[in-house]
């Protein structure tokens, strides 16, 4: 399998993953606008392309393609994933499977507060979402909604510009500052979850499912994990994925009030900490490599242990550019 990452960033230890799960029967090859991107010294192959909203760039992703045989695309970043949906046609007309969900889709994931909208449509359990400072201020003065509150942007990625904010002075600040920005109560007592799902491309049922408590986050996502098994969120987890067009890995957020789970976003793409459930045994790559090979994957949920614990540390690529 040629698999192809882009944005590859600092997602180092993901492709030491693979390499660890295929060893030779893999070529990695990855793209990054930057030559400073950690992953891309991780790669069989790299390439410094344009910027994702370069007209040069799907061009550039598709001559990388041919020129390296590539099988299966993702990007790991949230922002390209429309832009790889859309181009969708263009990779399989060279036999490249592309691993993020259909347009439409992809566009829910991207803007938080319709996606909010779509899950409650559906009478899926969500965090209530509010897309304007109007909004949240006639939520609080109908008692359904208190402070202090929680903001990000609407089409935000990595918790950057997430913060809690205490008051109505506050908020009008922040909605002044940036328009764009939804909110959410603040559920400060809430446990903070996260699943690993991954779809089958051939099937496009959820078929592997990893979940974990967040004990620590940073800007870009949890840090420090713990995993745990739960019947009811697994069923909501299926519930989700056959809700809407996703196709191959994706990365859940949920909190838990009480007894309910409550979905809060979904990043359809391999998540940050992904490597936590691989380290615990759950391979998203194998299921990859049967799908490029035509095969659907059978289903097969809760199979790695509990309090299997994921504590993240830095590492540095050391050399010298070519």
């Amino acid at each position: 399998m040629n698999f192809l990452f882009c944005s590859a960033g600092r997602r180092c230890e993901l492709l030491k993953d693979l390499r660890k799960s295929m060893g030779n029967a893999v070529k990695i090859v990855a793209a990054d606008a930057s030559e400073y991107a950690p992953a891309l010294y991780f790669a069989d192959k790299r390439y410094v392309v344009p910027g994702i909203d370069s007209p040069e760039y799907i061009p550039t992703l598709l001559r990388i393609c041919r020129e390296e045989s590539i099988d299966a695309i993702t990007t790991c970043i949230d922002p390209e994933i429309p832009i790889l949906a859309k181009h969708r046609a263009c990779f399989e007309d060279l036999g490249v499977m592309v691993l993020c969900p259909a347009e439409t889709t992809a566009a829910l994931c991207l803007d938080k507060y319709e996606f909010s909208k779509k899950l409650s449509e559906l009478g899926l359990p969500c965090v209530p979402t509010y897309g304007s400072l109007e909004e949240v201020l006639s939520e609080i003065d109908a008692g359904r909604c208190s402070f202090p509150v929680f903001v990000k942007p609407r089409g935000g990625s990595g918790s950057v510009g997430a913060r809690k904010v205490e008051n109505g002075d506050a908020l009008a600040l922040a909605f002044a500052a940036d328009p764009t920005l939804i909110a959410q109560p603040y559920l400060g007592d809430a446990l903070d979850l996260d699943a690993d799902v991954y779809v089958d491309t051939v099937s496009r049922q959820a078929v592997s499912a990893f979940s974990k408590k967040k004990l620590s986050t940073t800007i870009g996502g949890a840090n420090k994990t713990v995993s745990f098994k739960d019947q009811a969120l697994l069923e909501l987890i299926k519930r989700l994925s056959s809700s809407m067009e996703f196709c191959g890995p994706m990365d859940v957020d949920f909190f838990k009030v009480g007894d309910e789970y409550l979905v809060s976003e979904v990043n359809p793409r391999f998540g940050g900490a992904y490597i936590h459930a691989f380290g615990a045994g759950v391979d998203f790559f194998k299921l990859i490599a049967n799908n490029v090979a035509g095969v659907a994957n059978s289903p097969e949920f809760m199979n790695y242990d509990e309090g299997v614990y994921m504590l993240m540390y830095d590492s540095a690529v050391i050399g010298k550019l070519e």
